[in-house]
């Protein structure tokens, strides 16, 4: 009888040893996913390092049509809202580095609005205030938002840049000022242990009344058209990652251009990485990036009759065109430009509504007009990649706006792409 029982202790081993390993194995496995997961989802280290890695996404009505395989990066979901983000982190964190910006400093900028909200938005991470300065016929909604974030915003006619009230050269003096109030507050701390008072009247000097606070720790002007951190914010990064998300199988690249920072920092890196790589410049009316790639010569058609727009930015499309070329976008490598229109954006923004539920403000609208003439232009078979900039959000009393697209003339009618030629 002692076999059988040395068999039957065997086996309820064997029953036992079945139901831990069951009992602890989904715990087990559960365990080990969740640490997997635990990885791909670390926490981000604050608002600063939530910028970029955005994800690119496949256009799918576009590249139906097309036949073409157009994806677009999505920087409307970086904590601002914008591509921007990223120039903003970069040019701070470069100022801070090589001392130009101090810790409670404000930094200035001229901004259609984009960069403006984007500085707003990561300077109080740094410990530092913004003072914006933009034209007063940008959308409404845009100076809303700088004044929610705690930026000073000071609205300026448009005129050309040659002017000293051009906002980039209000800006630029605003940080000046700033400068000179924080050495005469450092001299009046240094000579009377504060400010300096003239018949028991205290004077912290007429700037302060009039733009900044007693306790301004000086000014660095942002300078996002000539300062080349804000190519490097996109050839060390949005480049880069457009690279990996693709794994390098990517055809073309277009996108429009303000500052040309985008632009030039995105098609440097990937041409260095393949030659093969074909970039492309998207122009709106009033801009002379068309013909400055595609001729070499900086006008537009309208200048050359004698018929010069009433400022260089006479479009719906905010924050891009420009009548000059900066050190940003000299650094661009480009294989030709493609002309846009005001209608073709708005309709494009609807028809990215209506089929892919995109919500895109109107330089992002524009940058999808040129990767579908981008497509016409190579043909089917081929891995386009442009920018989705910012959402519409932003856009609302303007590009959104059917009142005053119809004053304009711009009221979308299109059903499919045949604003672009496709039936």
């Amino acid at each position: 009888m002692a076999p059988v029982k040395t068999k039957g202790a065997v086996i309820a081993a064997i029953c036992l040893s079945v139901a831990v390993l069951s009992y602890m194995l989904p715990k087990y496995t559960s365990k080990k996913k969740n640490l997997q997961l635990s990885k791909k989802k670390k926490p981000r280290n604050g608002l600063i390092d939530a910028v970029g890695d955005t994800p690119l996404i496949r256009i799918n009505s576009l590249s139906e049509a097309t036949g073409c395989e157009i994806l677009g990066k999505c920087e409307f979901l970086n904590p601002g809202g914008s591509v921007k983000d990223r120039v903003a982190v970069k040019i701070i964190e470069e100022a801070l580095e090589s001392a130009q910006l101090v810790h409670g400093g404000v930094v200035t900028e001229g901004s259609a609005g984009s960069t403006a909200i984007s500085l707003a938005t990561v300077a109080h991470a740094y410990g530092c205030r913004c003072h914006v300065v933009i034209p007063d016929d940008v959308a409404i909604e845009k100076s809303q938002i700088l004044e929610a974030l705690g930026a000073t915003v000071e609205r300026v006619r448009p005129v050309s840049i040659t002017h000293k009230d051009h906002y980039v050269n209000v800006a630029r003096r605003r940080a000046l000022e700033a400068n000179e109030l924080a050495s005469k507050l450092r001299k009046d701390d240094q000579i009377y242990g504060g400010p300096a008072q003239i018949n028991g009247y205290r004077s912290d000097g007429e700037m302060q009344s009039l733009v900044f606070s007693r306790y301004c720790n000086g000014g660095f002007f942002a300078d996002q058209f000539e300062n080349l951190s804000n190519f490097r914010a996109h050839y060390e990064g949005t480049g880069p990652e457009i690279w990996e998300q693709t794994c390098g199988n990517l055809d073309a690249f277009v996108a429009a251009a303000g500052t040309g920072g985008t632009l030039a920092g995105v098609s440097r890196f990937l041409q260095e990485k393949n030659s093969n790589i074909k970039c492309f410049l998207i122009d709106p009316p009033g801009s002379g990036l068309f013909n400055k790639v595609t001729r070499g010569v900086m006008y537009t058609k309208e200048e050359a009759e004698g018929k010069r727009l009433k400022n260089p930015f006479d479009t719906i499309t905010e924050g891009i065109g420009i009548n000059r070329v900066t050190q940003n976008f000299i650094m661009a490598k480009l294989d030709g430009a493609f002309r846009g229109t005001d209608k073709e954006a708005v309709e494009m923004s609807r028809y990215l509504l209506n089929n892919d539920g995109l919500f895109l403000g109107s330089s992002s609208a524009m940058n999808c007009v040129g990767a579908v003439r981008v497509a016409q232009s190579i043909g089917p078979g081929h891995t386009i990649v442009t920018i989705l900039c910012d959402s519409g959000m932003r856009h609302l009393s303007k590009f959104y706006n059917a009142d005053y697209l119809s004053e304009h003339g711009l009221t979308p009618t299109a059903t499919r792409l045949e604003f672009l030629g496709i039936k």
